[in-house]
């Protein structure tokens, strides 16, 4: 199963199993971790799942389709090059070790 490891704005690590398929938001959802709020539930609806991708993995999980583009625009946080919505990344074997850094803010 592949790992995601996501990073709270205060820099504490959680390194959890996110079965393939799932998205990034439904793993930090399933794990119960602060910083994810999803208030949409993953439905491209809201900002509230937003996160940054390390750097090293920006390219291989890719940029930001259209509409989750428009979104971000909504997010509480700064955006940034490497800006996306946690309930828009599919977890596959190839994202295992995914790192992902939650901003200060969803709301």
């Amino acid at each position: 199963m592949p790992r995601v490891t996501y990073i709270e704005h205060t820099g504490a690590s959680h390194e959890v199993d996110v079965p393939e398929g799932d998205s990034v938001m439904r793993g930090a959802y399933a794990h119960a971790l602060e910083g994810i709020v999803a208030e949409c539930g993953g439905g491209l609806a809201c900002a509230t799942c937003h996160v940054y991708v390390d750097d090293a993995w920006a390219e291989r999980v890719g940029p930001a389709s259209g509409p989750e583009s428009d979104m971000l625009e909504f997010a509480a946080s700064e955006r940034k090059p490497n800006s996306r919505l946690s309930c828009q990344i599919v977890v596959t074997d190839a994202l295992d070790g995914l790192v992902v850094r939650m901003p200060e803010t969803q709301i």
